[in-house]
């Protein structure tokens, strides 16, 4: 039988087909694509931007003013929805495409899926170059597209309309795909979106893509118990893939039953309630004295969902235990395998079901001298997280401790964080006190200024009932703030605290540290030596915030920044908090870093600065150890 078809542009079929696409899990349904963001050039507002207003009654859309900008917002959008719904993104050829690639790098490196719709030259060719268009003399088939190769899971270019079938249908499997998935890319050439072909009706038909739990290899479930029970200081590291597979309360249950402490990365905070007996707060260089302490000492050390970056090992020089072993429970074999670990392959809730299952029949706990360790080192560094945040002069200019503790005592479990880069991650993961599992959102993997602004805007689209803030400095802030805009165009009532501490002062402290003397990072008029330290820049970022049309309140003191941070929050608009700290060279900071990282100092050089720093340097260099 021959089945029916419908004649529409590839533009218009695509926009019908996302429209149809759901995932299911835990019998949960819900819809894949949830909108379309885009921003129109001549290379899409023909073919995709009419496809969009074809089919508005079905396919949301959202306005950016930056293509890498709206990636984020998709990206947020992504994990605050547990990657089970997700954005797609459109834009013109030329720089509109190429604004792609951070976001793409973003998405892929944190294992969230979006949706890339770049438009692309002509299919055909009848005039070339286009505008707008790179011309790659030794080939004919290249163009700015294709550096969105690296950074994609998947990649694929249409220049006919038939092969639009295939590749949309590879494009939803990797999106939902919990190993594969990331950036997916279909560059669209121009002409190409604009073609019409005749699609048969089946491909239209709404498609359930389950996302699968597989559980754990036997073999690799009785060898992972066997290493368990013969460790007397377990330690588990919670990453992100516990937030992915939802495993937050199975992960609790494993560590009630066996007493085991769980320390966390940047991705994984909040696996675990800030108050939980077991939860030690966050692992490596930003990590906590408790938990750093108690890695240098276990004998082994049980990954979920982590991949082992350098700040979660302290660049291999963390886990120095005498005969220490890894067993890492990873729905990723690639993950799985790392730091010459015992795998155990599967979701992470599964896994961890099945290893607390499996230790109940043994009854397995970790000794009790070991719990009142760990307990007493934990009691002792929240007492230093409340020396932090305590401000006991109200009329004087906070720190930036002391803005998060000011933070800290408004919200409740229903808040949203939300940060990616600069010198508040650090301060974050190791004073934070996570209330819930998606109040921590950090985007460390990438570690991407510019990411909180968007990225909000797409958490409270997934979460529009709850309150969303963006935590950005200033060197953040100035990135990217183009979103504001969308926010504002919107509605969407997200909380910006922007801090002015005039520069990078995460890369001027690690300047200092490594023998550059924080050349560069000072946001200063320039010196008669070369060097930025004159007078603070007259850069007013709270008239910049406003005049995107965002309500800005202004913090002078401790008592204002609560003040503000209360209104803010009640808002139901846009609103920003802008705040100056007083830096560390004139106020107590939070704690220094409790593990190294790896970033190399000049092996030769004159000035003292450096000299020291590269002694100090290899010092370090030589407690490296290789898992094999």
């Amino acid at each position: 039988m021959t089945s029916s078809t419908t004649r529409l542009t590839v533009a218009q079929a695509l926009v019908r087909f996302l429209s149809a696409q759901y995932t299911e899990r835990d019998g949960v349904r819900q819809r894949l694509i949830g909108a379309t963001w885009g921003i129109f050039g001549h290379g899409n507002v023909a073919g995709i931007g009419q496809a969009l207003v074809e089919y508005a009654d079905d396919m949301p859309f959202h306005q950016g003013r930056n293509e890498q900008a709206m990636v984020h917002a998709a990206v947020g959008y992504a994990r605050q929805s547990g990657r089970l719904s997700t954005h797609a993104v459109t834009t013109s050829i030329g720089p509109g495409a190429t604004n792609l690639v951070t976001g793409a790098a973003l998405a892929t490196v944190n294992h969230l899926p979006v949706l890339l719709l770049p438009g692309d030259v002509f299919a055909t060719r009848p005039a070339d170059p286009v505008l707008q268009q790179l011309e790659v003399p030794y080939a004919g088939d290249v163009s700015v597209n294709d550096s969105l190769r690296p950074v994609s899971r998947y990649f694929d270019r249409i220049t006919r309309p038939e092969a639009l079938i295939p590749s949309a249908l590879n494009a939803m499997r990797v999106l939902t795909d919990p190993v594969e998935t990331g950036a997916v890319t279909l560059a669209l050439p121009q002409d190409v979106q604009a073609e019409a072909y005749d699609w048969p009706e089946e491909f239209f038909a709404e498609r359930t893509w389950v996302v699968r739990r597989p559980g754990a290899d036997p073999a690799e479930l009785a060898e992972a118990v066997r290493a368990i029970r013969s460790a007397r200081r377990p330690l588990v590291i919670a990453g992100g893939g516990v937030h992915h597979s939802r495993a937050e309360e199975a992960l609790a249950e494993f560590a009630e039953a066996t007493g085991i402490p769980v320390a966390s990365t940047q991705a994984g905070k909040g696996s675990l309630r800030h108050d939980h007996p077991q939860d030690v707060g966050g692992i490596g260089h930003t990590g906590t004295a408790t938990a750093n302490e108690l890695a240098r000492t276990a004998d082994l050390v049980i990954g979920v969902g982590t991949r082992y970056t350098d700040f979660t090992t302290a660049s291999g020089t963390l886990f120095t235990g005498e005969g220490v072993r890894f067993l890492n429970l990873n729905i990723a074999p690639f993950d799985g395998h790392k730091l010459a670990g015992l795998p155990l392959i599967a979701d992470a809730r599964s896994g961890l079901q099945e290893l607390t299952a499996a230790l109940d029949l043994h009854a397995y706990e970790v000794p009790a001298s070991y719990v009142t360790e760990y307990t007493e080192d934990k009691e002792r560094w929240e007492q230093r997280v409340d020396a932090c945040y305590e401000a006991d002069e109200p009329d004087v200019r906070p720190t930036q401790p002391q803005v998060l503790g000011a933070l800290d005592a408004l919200v409740d479990e229903s808040d949203v964080i939300i940060n990616a880069a600069g010198s508040l991650p650090g301060d974050l993961h190791k004073l934070w006190r996570a209330r819930s599992r998606d109040q921590y959102h950090l985007e460390y993997g990438y570690s991407c200024m510019g990411y909180e602004i968007p990225a909000a805007i797409g958490v409270k689209l997934a979460a529009p009932e709850r309150p969303v803030w963006a935590l950005v400095g200033d060197g953040t802030y100035l990135m990217m703030p183009t979103e504001i805009v969308t926010a504002v165009q919107e509605g969407i009532a997200i909380k910006v605290l922007l801090i002015q501490n005039h520069g990078y002062a995460s890369i001027g402290g690690l300047s200092e540290s490594v023998g550059g003397e924080r050349f560069g990072t000072a946001y200063r008029f320039p010196s008669d030596d070369g060097t930025y330290t004159g007078a603070p820049l007259p850069v007013d970022l709270a008239a910049n915030a406003a005049s995107l049309g965002m309500r800005v309140l202004r913090a002078k003191t401790v008592a204002d920044l609560r003040t503000a941070l209360a209104e803010a929050r009640a808002a139901d608009t846009p609103t920003c908090v802008y705040v100056e700290t007083e830096t560390a060279d004139t106020v107590s900071g939070p704690p220094p870093a409790q593990a190294w990282w790896d970033v190399p100092v000049a092996e030769t050089a004159t000035r003292p600065s450096a000299v020291k720093a590269r002694e100090l340097y290899e010092r370090h260099v030589s407690t490296r150890r290789r898992h094999l």
